[in-house]
């Protein structure tokens, strides 16, 4: 009985390897997506607060004067 104490310690059912495969890839699998979300929402974040600054400067400005209508000096008048 020496060689099935032996044969214990070595060989590993199949199932449980397939399971540890599995466990490992879906862990690692749920790190790099909560890792992607978290990125994600730091970059919207940053997006965001981009925008509002973005938004205060241009309401900031004031409107570029208009040019009047006025007739330009030199020019003829429409002839009817």
């Amino acid at each position: 009985m020496i060689v099935a104490d032996l044969t214990k310690g070595i060989f590993k059912p199949a199932g449980n390897k397939a399971e540890t495969s599995t466990s490992v890839s879906r862990a690692i699998s749920e790190a790099e997506t909560l890792a992607r979300e978290k990125k994600t929402a730091r970059l919207k974040q940053l997006r965001l607060e981009k925008e509002a600054r973005d938004a205060a400067a241009v309401a900031a400005q004031p409107e570029p004067a208009r040019k009047g209508k006025g007739k330009k000096p030199g020019s003829r008048p429409a002839s009817a």
